[in-house]
């Protein structure tokens, strides 16, 4: 009889992938929502912030494109042009959506409150940290250069134009992972603000982490969450809270400042031989 032996990593976390917009900047994920909600106005379409949202994390281009097939969005579209969405009007769109978010990714650069302070505790233990995005490497690097200024410089950051397809794909994380020279993939943990991030997660073998209040789960800046009365905000954050769960996701937050117990919970994990 052959006997196999699977070796199992028992080190603590050795790095950290998070999200940028909506988990490490941008309270509330505002900077690309209001822009799919004017790329198609422009052709004649009002879509709703909820579906602006919906496919939130997915590279920009299949964003588009997920929102033109909806049911509402894909009907609306059929009865002002005349035939369905094409592949070619996702380009099209994709192309004019470039320079509209570029414009507008400056006034949404504000870091997330505390996520400088965790990610220099989490230096602190050894913890190396990536960032990946939907955005592109043109966008990424001014939502970067705003972020280093506040105290936010990742050790890698990966861009989904980097890979061959973004979220849900693990390839973003795999390549952060290759270039911060961690392995194997459960010595890591993914934190974003929306369920294409905790997937990705899923499909790389890695922890996973899902931020409720300062992301596109919520959906609404700092004042605006602030201002929502208590049972409603409870309300909310707890639906978005149950639809992460329901995505398979290990930890739920209300925002990344809130990630040192959970390190710490996963490195007690990870020393009783658990896996993700």
């Amino acid at each position: 009889m052959n006997v196999v032996f699977r070796r199992h990593y028992v080190g603590p976390v050795q790095a950290l992938i998070t999200d940028l917009a909506g988990t490490v900047v941008d309270f509330g994920s505002c900077a690309p929502a209001g822009v799919f909600v004017e790329l198609f106005r422009r052709r004649g379409l009002e879509i709703s912030q909820e579906q602006a949202r919906a496919p939130m994390g997915l590279q920009k281009k299949d964003h588009i494109r997920e929102i033109s097939v909806m049911r509402e969005v894909a009907a609306a579209w059929q009865a002002v042009h005349g035939s369905a969405c094409s592949e070619e009007d996702v380009e099209r769109m994709y192309r004019e959506f470039v320079p509209l978010q570029l414009e507008v990714l400056p006034r949404y650069g504000t870091l997330i409150p505390g996520a400088a302070e965790v990610i220099r505790r989490l230096r602190e233990q050894g913890v190396r940290i990536a960032a990946t995005t939907g955005y592109n490497r043109e966008m990424m690097k001014i939502v970067l250069d705003g972020a280093s200024a506040q105290g936010f410089i990742p050790d890698a950051a990966v861009c989904a134009s980097d890979v061959p397809r973004g979220r849900p794909a693990p390839w973003m994380i795999f390549r952060s992972l290759e270039e911060l020279g961690v392995y194997p993939p459960e010595a890591s943990v993914k934190i974003g603000d929306t369920l294409p991030d905790v997937e990705a997660g899923l499909n790389a073998g890695v922890w996973t982490i899902g931020v409720v209040r300062t992301g596109n789960m919520l959906g609404l800046g700092e004042a605006a969450a602030a201002s929502l009365p208590a049972e409603e905000l409870r309300s909310r954050l707890q639906s978005a809270r149950e639809e992460f769960f329901k995505a398979g996701t290990h930890y739920v937050l209300d925002s990344i400042a809130d990630c040192l117990p959970v390190i710490e919970a996963v490195n007690r994990r990870l020393a009783s031989n658990e896996r993700p």
